[in-house]
């Protein structure tokens, strides 16, 4: 992860008091003299517009003071390092994230939750790299780790199939997204479009030795054709597909 030099973690003010991991406490994290109006929720606002402005790699404790009008130095008396302001970022994002009805079976509404998710993800810049491997729930993110794992119950897996479904419906929404994010960004900047990069690499898997690569040349459409929305809901539903041999046949 990209940093300067006052992204490095560092020791808080002299005589520290109680640590504080969570996510929902608004105080400072050490004892001592705090800057007015100062909160982590505040912190986690300027992060959040930080971010927007500037992208991950562009995120330091050093732009975030600035955003709030403070020196870096006042932001340890509410976060420990730059990974503690990045675990409250990360709930920061989820905050307007929105769980889809509850109506349909649990396919639909484990379908609608990924659906959602990837959106979410991919309308805030590079937040899929914020969350990616990340376990920091704050207030926000409970809330939606409590209506997912509810659903799951509901359908009928049991409470470690429902803990594991959870984590693995995560990791591929978030891997998506990263995978789909990331090497277009070069395409992007040089001006080319999704559509036109699958067709030159169609165009490549066409013009290769039939007699030495039958299968690429033969499948060179469908190996570029589909589209990233059909991509994502192919491995959904495989997933789905899946999920369902851990539940009683009536209820698949």
């Amino acid at each position: 992860m990209p940093a300067d030099e006052d992204d490095a973690a560092q020791p808080g003010p002299t005589q520290p008091g109680p640590a504080h991991s969570g996510l929902t406490h608004s105080g400072p994290t050490h004892s001592g003299p705090t800057h007015s109006g100062l909160t982590r929720d505040a912190l986690a606002r300027a992060a959040l517009r930080v971010l927007e402005r500037e992208g991950l790699a562009g995120l330091s404790m050093r732009k975030v003071a600035a955003e709030v009008g403070v020196k870096a130095a006042s932001l340890y008396w509410h976060v420990r390092n730059k990974e503690e302001l990045l675990d409250l970022l990360n709930d920061a994002l989820m905050a307007d994230a929105e769980a889809p009805p509850r109506t349909g079976d649990w396919r639909t509404q484990l379908r609608g939750y990924c659906r959602r998710y990837r959106a979410h993800l991919l309308g805030k810049r590079d937040a899929a790299k914020v969350v990616a491997g990340r376990l920091a729930p704050g207030p926000h993110l409970l809330r939606l780790m409590e209506d997912q794992l509810d659903r799951l119950r509901e359908a009928g897996f049991s409470p470690a199939d429902s803990a594991m479904i959870s984590y693995l419906l995560g990791a591929y929404v978030q891997g998506f997204v990263l995978q789909e994010q990331s090497p277009m960004a070069a395409a992007e900047t040089a001006g080319a479009g999704r559509r036109e990069v699958a067709d030159a690499a169609a165009e490549h898997f066409r013009a290769l030795p039939a007699a030495e690569f039958p299968n690429l040349v033969a499948m060179a459409e469908d190996l570029t054709g589909p589209d990233l929305d059909a991509r994502f809901d192919f491995g959904v539903d495989r997933i789905l597909d899946g999920l369902a041999a851990l539940l009683p046949p009536d209820r698949r």
